[in-house]
């Protein structure tokens, strides 16, 4: 897995970190109260602030991942990480200010 130094590998992790983070935060906070996925999906859209605190876990895991790749000196890896974490965070922003 850490053995590729490949900037799509990167924006690939990069995506699919944030995922991994917002289930995570899904079964810590809200598995335990008997909250299915769906209904949590619904919430994000309904608050806003419960959006922040999703993101900012998520981009957590990202930041997990670009520390890895960066102590391997995997740096195209860990470029597209980065680059994928600007996107997250941006598209995130955008959907908090436009909606």
């Amino acid at each position: 897995m850490l053995k590729k130094d490949n900037l799509r590998l990167g924006i690939l992790y990069g995506l699919l970190g944030p995922v991994f983070g917002m289930i995570i935060y899904y079964f810590v906070a809200f598995y335990t109260r008997n909250v299915g996925f769906m209904e949590f999906l619904n919430y994000l859209k309904q608050y806003k602030t419960l959006l922040t605190g999703v993101s900012s876990i998520s981009l957590i895991a990202n930041a997990i991942l670009f520390t890895i790749f960066i102590n391997t000196r995997k740096d195209q890896t860990a470029k597209g990480i980065f680059i994928a974490t600007l996107l997250y965070g941006i598209t995130v922003l955008l959907i908090k200010v436009i909606t």
